[in-house]
């Protein structure tokens, strides 16, 4: 167990219960990493406050027990989610002692500016909070697959402190021709680059009046003196609407959004030494995938992929799941037809023959089942694949019919979604009680497939993470996709080890199982041409 201190030194405590003071906390875990009886598993409150100090001295670890992320699991699945989910937080439900606000919480942020900061944790507290843990898993119907979600979390961890720690390969060079290309030269403060305040003088030679362009009520209010009345400003609205003002204004606020995201001052911040460093939150959403609370690394526009350039003698491999979500409702239903499809790479083009040799009709089916589609042709298709693939229509719609009747649902490896809302038991119960009912079940019906495709991604990186050649590194992840850096001569092992990670997180998650989950990787010099 490791608990930090100050000045770099801190506490290590074995699993005989001694505790050791140690000066220098980093050298001390780089000792035990390569002890003769194998890497242990670290057991520490929160990755986020342990980790990245580690790797600022070159100390990386095998594994971990995050402390902070397997309360969260816990308490979700115990009917208690949101709880605060420190160690602390922990340790004083365990005594019955008030508990304390997440250090994280906003809430908690915003107290520290004025109060002092708690107590360093120690060795003691973090040891009886594990103890309770492990208690509680091995008390649960399924520990097995519980504990595998608890130490792909914990490794989610490692590898999203890593990805910041290493940073995506950036060429600056790149990312300011491209907006040069796009915007113009970079403005003085305050002003807009020249080919958005050339959009903008368009808008307003449209409406016959200067206004800001960036106000939703200046929106609004511009196309009510025009004669017509929008509900907002939000694009989608827009483009319901035929005036000669909507196109310039669309184009407008489309390039805005790319200079806000990734213009000059995105870059100053968050590009370091041809690094893009982003800040990765594990499980930020409550599927499990993750989010990013700076950097927007999730949302990256395909236009600046040109500035993701691998170093001098080095490469990018890019590999990316086909077909994910459906693959593991095949795998999660046992459906013995659909797995049969999705033994196949082509998992639409398989399922083509059941919906008239028509492969859009099949994604459209598989897709309204587990997003609660019904819209246009989507209530025919789902007639023929209740009929043709009946274990995987029922296992979602099961899912659905828990949400709408209030109740949780979890995932393969027993993440639990959010409770129903105070709100919506109200609105259940009035007259929108049927609409209320459906959006919980087109939610909970998705849960059960996005959070275990998530939970299939976190093994995937896990595994491949060990199975990576020296000093290849994983340095991108969005959701089914990953991207690893590496020395040009280990591209083809590291392709390798992509597809051999994907067999294995297969069989971790679903045993002997004909579903295929292909990971297409790909070696390029540039993530641009990945696609």
């Amino acid at each position: 167990m490791v608990v930090p201190g100050n000045d770099g030194g801190g506490a290590l405590r074995s699993e005989g219960g001694e505790t050791s003071a140690v000066p220098d906390l980093a050298a001390a875990v780089r000792e035990r990493e390569a002890g003769s009886g194998g890497p242990p598993r670290w057991v520490w409150a929160d990755t986020r406050e342990v980790y990245p100090a580690l790797l600022g001295r070159g100390v990386r670890i095998s594994r971990c027990h995050d402390l902070v992320l397997t309360e969260g699991l816990l308490l979700a699945r115990e009917g208690r989610y949101g709880e605060p989910r420190s160690a602390r937080a922990a340790h004083a439900r365990l005594h019955g002692l008030p508990v304390p606000e997440d250090h994280h919480a906003p809430e908690a942020r915003q107290a520290t500016l004025f109060d002092e900061e708690p107590p360093p944790l120690d060795a003691e507290l973090v040891a009886e909070v594990h103890a309770d843990q492990l208690r509680r898993i091995e008390a649960l119907p399924d520990p097995h697959r519980f504990r595998l979600l608890v130490a792909a979390e914990s490794a989610g961890a490692l590898i999203a402190a890593e990805m910041g720690h290493d940073g995506m390969p950036w060429r600056r060079s790149e990312h300011d021709a491209l907006l040069l290309e796009m915007l113009g030269p970079r403005p003085v403060p305050g002003l807009r680059p020249v080919k958005l305040q050339a959009l903008a003088d368009q808008v307003a030679a449209v409406f016959g009046t200067s206004f800001n362009p960036d106000s939703s009520q200046q929106i609004i209010k511009v196309f009510k003196a025009a004669g017509v009345t929008v509900s907002s400003a939000r694009a989608h609205e827009l483009r319901k609407v035929e005036h000669p003002g909507v196109a310039p204004l669309l184009a407008y606020k489309e390039l805005a959004r790319f200079h806000s995201f990734h213009g000059w001052a995105w870059a100053d911040q968050w590009v370091r030494d041809d690094r893009f460093r982003p800040e990765f939150v594990v499980a930020g959403v409550v599927t499990g995938r993750w989010a990013t609370s700076g950097g927007g690394a999730l949302q990256i526009h395909k236009a600046m992929r040109r500035a993701v350039v691998a170093d001098d003698g080095w490469t990018l491999v890019v590999a990316d799941a086909a077909q994910l979500e459906p693959r593991v409702l095949a795998a999660m239903a046992g459906d013995g037809g659909l797995a049969r499809a999705a033994g196949q790479i082509d998992l639409y083009q398989a399922l083509a023959q059941a919906f008239g040799g028509e492969r859009d009709h099949a994604k459209i089916a598989m897709l309204s089942a587990m997003y609660g589609g019904t819209s246009g042709d989507a209530p025919k298709l789902l007639a023929v694949m209740r009929q043709r693939f009946p274990e995987a229509y029922r296992f979602v719609e099961d899912a659905a019919r828990a949400g709408e009747e209030g109740k949780l649902v979890r995932s393969w490896l027993g993440r639990t979604c959010p409770p129903p809302s105070a709100r919506w038991r109200e609105l259940v119960s009035g007259p929108e009680g049927g609409r209320a009912a459906r959006d919980r079940g087109r939610f909970t019906r998705n849960f059960v497939v996005q959070a275990t495709a998530a939970e299939w991604a976190l093994v995937l990186m896990a595994v491949l993470r060990g199975l990576l050649p020296d000093p290849a590194r994983l340095v991108f992840f969005q959701h089914d996709e990953v991207m690893v850096h590496c020395p040009a001569e280990l591209a083809d092992e590291v392709v390798a080890a992509v597809g051999r990670a994907a067999e294995q997180a297969t069989r971790l998650l679903f045993g002997a199982t004909p579903v295929r989950f292909p990971m297409q990787a790909v070696a390029v010099r540039c993530y641009a041409d990945a696609k």
